[in-house]
């Protein structure tokens, strides 16, 4: 029959060499975890950088192709839109039935991009 060992000695004794080796091992995967969502909330900051960039330079392209679509028009073989007031091209000087789309304006909030 083996020696009976009570419970609490052999407490005393794992306990010490436990904490020595669970310790680093600990310390070790706490420190890659927080190293990981350094990483991971960098790469997402990129990201959003990126998608805010590429909405910003399709905002400019959606303006341009709208200015040259309104100077393209208002250089059309006619010479510009006229109304009953004799003004030449501009708002005033659509018929009410004119298909005309608006064009967006960028302002400082949305082209330039704002930081959050």
């Amino acid at each position: 029959m083996p020696p009976l060992v009570p419970p609490f000695l052999v407490g005393l004794i794992v306990a010490p060499l436990a904490k020595r080796l669970l310790k680093p091992l600990v310390r070790g995967v706490v420190k890659t975890s927080v190293g990981l969502v350094m990483e991971v909330k960098k790469a997402a900051q990129e990201a959003g950088e990126n998608i805010h960039d590429l909405a910003a330079e399709v905002a400019a392209d959606v303006v341009a192709a709208q200015i040259a679509a309104g100077e393209t028009e208002d250089h059309s073989g006619d010479g510009g839109h006229t109304a009953g007031n004799g003004a030449k091209g501009g708002a005033a000087g659509h018929a009410e039935g004119d298909p005309r789309t608006p064009k967006i304006r960028a302002t400082a909030g949305t082209a330039a991009g704002k930081s959050h």
